[in-house]
């Protein structure tokens, strides 16, 4: 199995359920994540192989599949939205050019039966308005792989799952503007405040949940290019504070929202994963938040 972005947040739990699995695992990134993988993994991170081939080194990524005769591609790897707004041209190379390369590269090496996928509700229009297109560069380039996973099936029988979460939270969580909820969790333990950069409603999926459908879906993807919606739970981050005040009630008053009211992205029909992955159910959002709360209490002593 090769996970790319296996490095960053939603990759080392991804590694840590194949890992639980007895999978084999090469994970594929700038640099290793030694201090996350140590914590999220523990002993599981020797038996990770580590690789910084470039992702649009197609070549590199062919040579890479052979040699580790990789049979399924969970690919997770790509810039976020404040770093494509911010460089368009860099973000399409990675977001784009180097998804395009994960899939020529699968299509080239002969061993890799289906490859799984982080697209994202951002690939949706705002809620209020008629305009279904993505409102930003990183929904558009998410929505270009989209249609790419389906030249790949088209023509060369690839399968793919494009899986979308909203907000993806839980523990680790610390690059991006929505981190601010997973965040705000490990302060409350520790007995600091913090602020919450954004306001406004949005859809949150916990980490693991997402983990697991990514690992379920690459090894049960069925025929086709086919895309799944997370459930994403509806909240607004001031409820996200509530949140965590009735986990943690000493944490009341310490955790403040403030900040322009984040993109409300509405699909105008659900592909819920449920239809291709039986049995999948999301963690409610008052239970991921307590494990969030949890994981953190046991790392600073406190569980």
């Amino acid at each position: 199995m090769l996970v790319t972005g296996g490095s960053g947040f939603i990759g080392t739990w991804v590694l840590r359920e194949l890992l639980a699995e007895g999978k084999r695992v090469v994970a594929l990134d700038v640099r290793p994540a030694t201090e996350r993988w140590n914590r999220v993994l523990g002993s599981g991170t020797t038996e990770v192989v580590f690789s910084d081939v470039s992702l649009i080194d197609r070549d590199g990524l062919v040579a890479l599949m052979r040699k580790h005769a990789v049979s399924h591609v969970i690919h997770l790897a790509a810039l976020l939205t404040p770093d494509c707004q911010q460089d368009p041209f860099r973000g399409c190379q990675v977001n784009v050019l180097g998804s395009t390369a994960v899939f020529d590269a699968a299509r080239l090496a002969g061993s890799v039966e289906a490859i799984a996928f982080a697209s994202s509700y951002a690939v949706y229009g705002s809620a209020g308005t008629k305009d279904s297109r993505p409102p930003m560069f990183y929904g558009a380039f998410k929505q270009a792989v989209d249609l790419i996973a389906g030249q790949y099936w088209t023509h060369f029988g690839l399968r793919s799952l494009a899986i979308r979460p909203h907000v993806v939270y839980g523990p680790e969580r610390e690059a991006g503007l929505t981190a601010g909820p997973s965040l705000a969790c490990r302060a409350a333990v520790r007995g600091e405040r913090y602020q919450i950069g954004y306001t406004g409603t949005a859809g949150y999926d916990y980490v693991e949940d997402v983990a697991r459908a990514f690992v379920r879906g690459v090894l049960e993807c069925p025929a086709g290019a086919t895309v799944a919606d997370l459930p994403s739970e509806p909240a607004t981050t001031q409820e996200i504070v509530e949140q965590i005040e009735r986990c943690l009630p000493e944490a009341t008053g310490r955790i403040t929202v403030s900040g322009p009211a984040i993109p409300s992205n509405i699909p105008s029909a659900i592909s819920d994963i449920r239809q291709v992955l039986p049995g999948w159910e999301p963690t409610p959002l008052a239970n991921g938040i307590a494990r969030t709360l949890a994981y953190y209490g046991r790392a600073e002593g406190k569980a």
